[in-house]
């Protein structure tokens, strides 16, 4: 194992898997049965908070900047 972590090599394997996959093409993901042609279109406007699920003063100073923007 390196002492280093080099993001650019291991991001770059993951993406290559991800694009020969196919699953950037939205025909792909409907041929093989995870969406639908005609399905609605989902957006989400406030993501959930983070991977502790604790909101924390840092994520109020963060929603302020966005209101204000």
């Amino acid at each position: 194992m390196e002492k280093r972590f080099d993001h650019k090599t291991e991001e770059g394997k993951i993406y290559k898997t991800w694009e020969d996959s196919g699953y950037f093409t939205p025909e792909n993901c409907v041929k093989d049965g995870i969406c639908e042609k005609d399905a609605e279109t989902f957006s989400i406007v406030l993501p959930p908070p983070n991977v502790t699920g604790e909101l924390h003063m840092g994520h109020a100073a963060m929603l302020v900047l966005e209101d204000v923007m």
